[in-house]
């Protein structure tokens, strides 16, 4: 059971440094992270003595289901949140009120601002996000369950793979996939890509059949109820003769060493920027470098994108607890690209891979 007193206290600890005597959080992402409500259109107001859930009637179910104990206040359908937030700071007696800068719109703000004139409002970024950098063991579960079903989708995918199947269709099953194996939903919309379409590492799927080339790319997660998962894995078939599989192994290679060595660097007090170097600096010697053209992975969590970044200019100093993806990539225009993606936790001894569908390339090859 997660500790959300205990998220909010050690919240609270930091907003106390900062010379804050109150924080509205209006990010549904955060609010869930700190109280376990699913639904949106609610604030959470904190001081030292209160926290109260500000939400309205369609949510008092089920704040009641998901949040037992927790403060609630329902607006009602004649009054507008900014006005009842400000009711509840006035009540509350707070002054300096933090607020969720990359969350809370200017517009939003100003009316905050109008009807609650006693406030001095500071901006801030990361406060929660920092946080949730750091996994506990609830969520660390909560994210093996999102693989697991991802995984179970992917087995699906696989065994009902055709020849004649267009990309599209494909990336449509395997969302639906996804929610046969016990997913809420996709992560993302899923990226199925065939041949020379691998070489866009975001490609949106198109009605490119599988049989038009050897090499197939999936990239594809699962979102439990709270938590998500994120994987790739690059397919290839002799369906269309073996002429080019040479490169394509040659490639495969390199890229899950470039994987490995950068598992390999993932430890507590490794700097984000030095294990992308691992991975950049294997991929680069072997003449592909200007081919990797994105950050080498990514925290994963309530968002399927989350800190901390790993890329070459990210200083993050990593920490057990912390869950990442590692996906290095090749991406070579009119040819294709292969791309391997796992997600891994930091632990006190190093890392844990908490993905096991296979990823060697006897294992990818497609067999119809």
């Amino acid at each position: 059971m997660p500790d959300f007193q205990s998220r909010r206290d050690r919240l609270w600890l930091a907003a106390r440094s900062e010379g804050l005597d109150g924080l509205l959080i209006t990010n549904p992402v955060s609010v869930s992270y700190l109280t376990g409500f699913s639904g949106e259109a609610s604030y959470l107001a904190i001081c030292a003595t209160h926290t109260i859930l500000i939400s309205d009637g369609r949510f008092a179910e089920q704040i009641a289901e998901e949040c037992p104990g927790l403060e609630a206040i329902i607006r009602p359908p004649t009054q507008l949140m900014p006005d009842l937030t400000s009711e509840v700071l006035g009540k509350l007696g707070v002054r300096a009120v933090g607020y969720e800068s990359a969350h809370l719109t200017v517009h939003d703000l100003q009316s905050l601002s109008e009807k609650a004139k006693t406030v001095t409002w500071k901006p801030g970024n990361e406060r929660v996000e920092l946080l949730r950098q750091r996994k506990d063991a609830d969520e660390v579960a909560q994210i093996r369950a999102a693989i697991h079903i991802a995984e179970r989708a992917f087995a699906m995918f696989r065994s009902m793979l055709r020849p004649s199947d267009p990309e599209k269709e494909l990336a449509d099953a395997l969302e639906m996939y996804v929610r046969r194996a016990g997913g809420t939903c996709s992560s993302f919309p899923a990226i199925v890509a065939v041949g020379p379409r691998a070489a866009l590492p975001h490609a949106v799927p198109t009605a490119r059949r599988v049989d038009s080339d050897p090499l197939l790319l999936v990239d594809w997660g699962a979102r439990g109820k709270f938590y998500n998962s994120d994987l790739t894995r690059t397919l290839w078939s002799d369906h269309n003769g073996t002429a080019s599989r040479g490169k394509l192994e040659q490639v495969f290679a390199m890229v899950l060493e470039a994987q490995r060595r950068a598992i390999a660097a993932l430890r507590p007090g490794a700097v984000a920027s030095k294990v992308d170097a691992a991975a950049r600096s294997c991929i680069a010697d072997a003449g592909y470098g200007p081919y990797f053209t994105h950050g080498l992975g990514h925290g994963l969590g309530l968002q399927v994108h989350e800190g901390p970044s790993l890329r070459p200019t990210s200083e993050t100093v990593l920490d057990s607890g912390m869950v990442v993806t590692i996906e290095p990539g090749i991406y070579l225009p009119g040819w294709g690209g292969v791309r391997i993606e796992d997600d891994v936790l930091i632990t006190p001894d190093g890392a844990e891979v908490l993905t096991q569908c296979p990823r060697d390339f006897a294992s990818c090859r497609i067999a119809f």
